[in-house]
């Protein structure tokens, strides 16, 4: 299917709001998994859709909770989701963060619990709108599925790290990647679309390479590898205690938890308090021209605004496994042919 991605997130948004989402939280969320596809990043895309509505309903996501601030200090604030819609929770830690930087120079805004927040670099790019450079910490401890290095079976989240950095007059650099080869959810993708994995990416039940991305939904589960060898497995690990442990969250602990569930902590600089504006803003154009004098090269962020772009001209395409399964998700509240009206032919 090819779809209008302006006519899709609206159909998301109804879909969201008619499985009791507030308004507001359903739009935002909507807007989130669109962008994500946009960006090239289907695994955190349109395609949750229905799990979403299936964590609605069995009370995985709650509805009813509300963002509670457990301390607030000024610069340094804990929020607690319990378990509330991920997106509209990181937007406004986000904006939380973005605040009290502007306010004392720097923040770190720490987000535990929430159901599942989606591509971290959109809340890197939140905040690198403002002006200000962060760096944002996940922890995914749902279950393990990535295996550390030197072992066979699945300790650790897929724990994603990200930073931006704005510059003047050009867009940001965003460092955006999970700690292990590839997230769970482009395995999800590759299954949908009956494709293989590349090698040195998987392994199945019983700890040997596989390139079947299957092997991650089916009893027992394969696991994934981490990138980097022993240095994706260490930053994994990093970023489980400092989103997870030292938030005070769920952390990886070899029980089960139901829910989708994230921890992310936020540290946002505003670059007048440290090396000044100027200074700052001249550096990192010297730094990128550098890096990217073959013309070859792309800076960390270029390719997702590039597919952007090009999505946003030609239409967002979705697999028909996927779409299938959204049009079955909608139907079941109630707007099945707003969704389905978005296709075109290529």
């Amino acid at each position: 299917m090819i779809v209008d991605p302006h006519r899709l997130e609206r159909g998301l948004a109804a879909v969201f709001a008619n499985a009791g989402m507030a308004a507001d939280d359903a739009a935002v969320t909507a807007r989130h998994l669109v962008e994500a596809d946009l960006r090239g990043h289907p695994s955190h895309g349109v395609g949750l859709m229905p799990g979403y509505v299936a964590a609605m309903r069995a009370g995985e996501m709650r509805l009813d909770a509300r963002l509670t601030v457990v301390r607030d200090d000024g610069p340094l604030v804990l929020l607690d989701a319990g378990s509330g819609p991920g997106q509209p929770m990181a937007h406004a830690a986000t904006a939380l963060a973005i605040e009290r930087a502007g306010r004392h120079g720097l923040a770190a805004v720490g987000l535990r619990d929430a159901y599942h927040i989606g591509r971290i670099g959109h809340w890197a790019e939140q905040c690198a709108a403002a002006g200000l450079v962060s760096l944002h910490v996940v922890n995914v401890p749902t279950r393990a599925v990535v295996v550390p290095h030197g072992g066979a079976a699945a300790r650790l989240g897929t724990n994603p790290f990200t930073a931006a950095f704005p510059r003047r007059g050009a867009e940001p650099i965003v460092v955006d990647f999970a700690t292990s080869r590839w997230a769970m959810g482009k395995m999800r993708v590759a299954m949908a679309k009956g494709e293989t994995v590349p090698d040195g990416y998987l392994l199945d039940a019983d700890g040997r390479p596989t390139g079947d991305p299957s092997v991650m939904f089916r009893t027992p589960l394969g696991a994934l590898l981490p990138f980097g060898e022993h240095k994706g497995s260490a930053l994994a690990l990093a970023v489980e205690l400092l989103a997870g442990a030292l938030l005070g969250g769920f952390t990886q602990s070899g029980a089960s938890i139901a829910s989708v569930t994230n921890s992310m902590l936020t540290i946002a600089f505003d670059p007048a308090a440290l090396a000044g504006a100027d200074a700052y803003a001249e550096r990192v154009e010297a730094l990128a021209a550098w890096v990217a004098t073959d013309p070859g090269v792309l800076l960390p962020g270029d390719p997702e605004r590039a597919r952007r772009s090009a999505a946003m001209a030609g239409g967002l395409s979705v697999d028909p496994a996927t779409w299938n399964e959204m049009a079955a998700a909608a139907a079941s509240v109630g707007v099945a042919d707003l969704l389905a009206t978005n296709g075109r032919d290529p």
